[in-house]
Parts: C-alpha cells; structure tokens; sequence
C-alpha cells in the first residue's frame, strides 16, 4: 500500500550535504535542514493524494535525496469526496513514517473538532463550509442538516460520526501541530502575523490567516510556506509560498519541493 516511498523515505544521512554547508551563502531563499516537500490542501482527494506520492516518489529517486521530509499543510477533508479515506491514510502515513511525514492542523480539521464538541453552535458554519461531503463519507445522512435542520439536525449528526470515526482518529486529529520549521522555512496553514515573532503566532493566526501577510514584508529572513490561501498557480516569492490550488475542484494538488540549498520545484497532479 505505501508502495516505494517507503524504501525513499527510509533512506538516512550519512553526511552533510555540500548544500547544507552552503545555507548562509544563501539567506534570501528557503534553506530547510533537509530537503522538504511541503503539500497542499487535499479535501477529500484521495485520489490525488495517491498520484501525488508518486510524484514525490519520483522526485525523491531522481535528485537523490536522504532523508526527505514531507510536510502536509492541513484540510484533508471537507468540499472532495473520500475525506474519510484522506483522513486515514494521513495518519497511516505519519505513523509508519513518524520521522519523515508531518500532517499539521487546518482550519477545517479545527471546524470538524468544533462540531464535535458543540454541534448545535459550530454545525451550520462547518456545513457551509464543505462539511457534507466529510459526513457523507463516513456514511453519515445529511439531508436533515441541509434544508431547514431542526434543532437536535447537528447533534444528532454528531452523535451518529463519533459513532463511526475509527477509534483513535479524532485523538490523532486534536494532536496535530500547528507549524513545522527547519532552518529558515517555516510550515503553517493559513499564514503568519509579520509583526509578530513565529514562536508567538496565535492559533487563530496559524489557522485562518492574518491580513497583513501578504503584503507586509517579515524582516527577519524566515519563508513561510502554506495553503489555504486558493491560487490560479502556486507561488513561491518574497519570504513566502503559497501551495494550495484548489484541488477538489480543479484536479490539481500542488507540492513544493524544497531543496537545502535554496532551489525548489513545484510539483502538480
């Protein structure tokens, strides 16, 4: 099932890279500790998860990369059709490969844990959000939440997915972190704060983005690659880069291949 990235992505270092040695040579590009392929908004596009991998695969085998990194940017679910079999295969992926695949929390994994907690309150934004597709595909009914739900529509929809997560994927859903860093590149969601420092970002900020971020500079050399943010065409340029092209509906996911030294290619089903 995991296929040949498991033979890629168990490969280690044995030395420092020449292209790690040159990192301050080049501060004004986006130089992780190892070479980092950061990924994009999925919802529920379990299939384009798949033809992604084998892109990473390829990429991987043919710039002979140790020890690769993956990073997903979070919104496994919602808007796509398999958010039950993205979700899963996400955690799959981080728990046989816990040094190499890192899955952060998006705003509509937040949403989902909000619904959970507080159906009645937190339902009516998440299904405007996407959510039907997400129930759906755990094989819960939503015709009673979509046209003049009753009061007890979204807890009784609630009661009914708890009832069919897998066990232990909510817990792994509420763990994920919120940002991954190396070197100079940091991973997060939505964006950053740039006045603010990235150790005292605000969830909210991480999650749903701030509106100075794309076009107040940051002034401290640090690239902060995302999604969340819907793009014609990814972007990488002026400390930040951009991955998510709306895969649920254009049928292009998005990875930017981040090597030590600065050069990236972007990567697209």
């Amino acid at each position: 099932m995991l296929r040949s990235v498991k033979s890629l992505l168990g490969r280690k270092n044995q030395a420092k890279s020449e292209a790690q040695d040159a990192v301050a040579e080049v501060a004004d590009l986006p130089c992780p500790e190892q070479q980092t392929y950061v990924i994009g908004d999925i919802h529920g596009r379990a299939d384009l998860l798949e033809l992604m991998l084998e892109l990473i695969d390829a990429h991987i085998g043919g710039t002979s990369a140790t020890n690769p990194k993956l990073v997903f940017v979070g919104d496994y679910i919602d808007l796509g059709p398999d958010s039950a079999v993205v979700l899963q295969r996400m955690r799959e992926l981080q728990e046989t490969f816990p040094e190499n695949v890192v899955c952060l929390m998006g705003n509509h994994e937040r949403m989902l844990l909000d619904f959970l907690d507080d159906p009645a309150t937190r339902g009516p934004r998440w299904m405007r959000a996407g959510a039907g597709e997400t129930l759906r595909s755990f094989g819960v009914a939503t015709a009673d939440l979509e046209d003049s739900p009753e009061y007890d529509a979204f807890p009784a929809a609630a009661h009914s997915l708890r009832r069919r997560l897998p066990k232990g994927l909510r817990e792994w859903i509420e763990a994920l972190p919120l940002s991954y860093t190396s070197g100079n590149l940091w991973v997060v969601h939505a964006g950053a704060d740039p006045g603010h420092a990235m150790e005292d970002q605000t969830p909210r900020v991480l999650l749903w983005g701030h509106p100075e971020f794309d076009s107040a500079p940051r002034g401290d050399g640090l690239w902060i690659a995302h999604g969340h943010t819907e793009m014609e065409a990814p972007l990488a340029d002026d400390g930040r880069i951009a991955t998510d092209t709306a895969a649920w509906k254009t049928g292009r996911l998005t990875a930017c291949a981040i090597r030590t030294d600065g050069r990236h290619d972007f990567l697209q089903t």
